[in-house]
């Protein structure tokens, strides 16, 4: 049983549940980096985002909770962050798992999980929790519910932080991804939801790092949410804009087509999308800046454009171009410019 506080200290023994994510990986370079005892627990599959030189690497699948016995038999952490947890399911049994062995449970839900559209800007902590287009989101809400009430009822140590759109330099954030930056050197047109206007916040993985790294191990974070994000937004057509200069193209064409309409014909993309990017997210950073005072986003989205394309360009074997995206990107843009 862990009886007592974690601290901030360059000593703290913290564990990460998953590791080699977007978001994941980049904090636990920062961890490492700043002197902490890090013990990544996952499956060990991933070769994009190997892990850092100094973690000790634990094998095992979380969802088997006999071989997580086994693997963290006997062990306590300073502070615990899951990465990986997406249905009550999995909350429920991260509850069984850490339940006195840990003096923090750092959960990681998301962004998207704030009211849907939002009744006002900036969104805040205190933004209520809603999304009826996207499950992944409704999962996530669930997921804080059951967490909060075990810290409500049982004094389960749970904080959670809830990150908008971040990425790294494997990530495109376009809605075709790859495929949107070939048909822009291709010449030919791209779309882009809605007018085009409405404003996104992209956040770059190793300034997430600084502010989710900053807060573990804080007693006075147990219980409490936060909100990571970038305090850049750009609208849509920016965004595209910034990626077309990045990839070359001068003047790239963007047609606006709605999101419901694109939605209808991509079920696929049609949840996220209207679950989270057809809506403006502009969000308030000061609660965690209250608790990590040195946070401060200092990539701005037209370098890390930049970071994208230049790792894309660099493995031509991660260019794929996807066919179905193509004909539905022609179909929609003949449809758009009908008369």
């Amino acid at each position: 049983m862990v009886t007592r506080p974690a601290t901030v200290a360059s000593s703290s023994d913290i564990l990460f549940i998953g590791g080699t994510g977007v978001i994941s990986a980049a904090a636990a370079e920062l961890a490492v980096a700043l002197g902490h005892r890090l013990t990544i627990l996952n499956r060990g599959m991933s070769a994009t985002r190997p892990a850092p030189g100094g973690a000790e690497v634990v094998t095992a699948d979380i969802r088997d909770a006999a071989a997580v016995r086994e693997a963290l038999r006997g062990r306590e952490f300073d502070a615990v962050a899951d990465f990986i947890s997406f249905t009550p399911d999995h909350a429920a049994a991260a509850i069984g798992q850490f339940s006195g062995r840990t003096g923090q449970y750092v959960f990681v839900s998301s962004a998207s999980a704030y009211q849907k559209p939002p009744a006002r800007l900036p969104i805040l902590e205190s933004t209520p929790l809603r999304n009826p287009f996207w499950q992944y989101s409704r999962d996530k809400i669930a997921c804080e519910d059951l967490l909060m009430r075990a810290y409500r009822d049982d004094g389960f140590p749970v904080t959670v932080v809830r990150p908008s759109h971040t990425y790294d330099r494997t990530k495109i954030a376009l809605l075709g991804g790859w495929t949107d930056i070939h048909r822009m050197r291709q010449g030919l047109p791209v779309l882009v939801h809605g007018d085009g206007t409405s404003l996104w916040t992209l956040t770059h993985s190793r300034d997430f790092a600084k502010a989710f790294v900053g807060l573990l191990g804080r007693p006075q974070a147990v219980g409490e949410s936060y909100t990571i994000t970038s305090d850049e937004f750009l609208p849509w057509d920016q965004v595209y804009r910034l990626f077309a200069r990045a990839a070359g193209v001068a003047a790239p064409e963007l047609v606006h087509v709605a999101s419901e309409t694109i939605a209808a014909h991509d079920s696929g993309r049609g949840p996220w999308l209207l679950g989270d990017r057809a809506h403006s997210v502009v969000f308030d950073n000061s609660k965690i800046k209250s608790l990590v005072p040195s946070f401060h986003c200092s990539i701005p989205f037209a370098d890390g454009a930049r970071e994208i394309v230049r790792w894309h360009d660099a493995h031509p074997e991660l260019q794929q171009v996807d066919a179905g995206f193509m004909d539905l990107s022609d179909r929609l843009v003949d449809w758009a410019r009908r008369p």
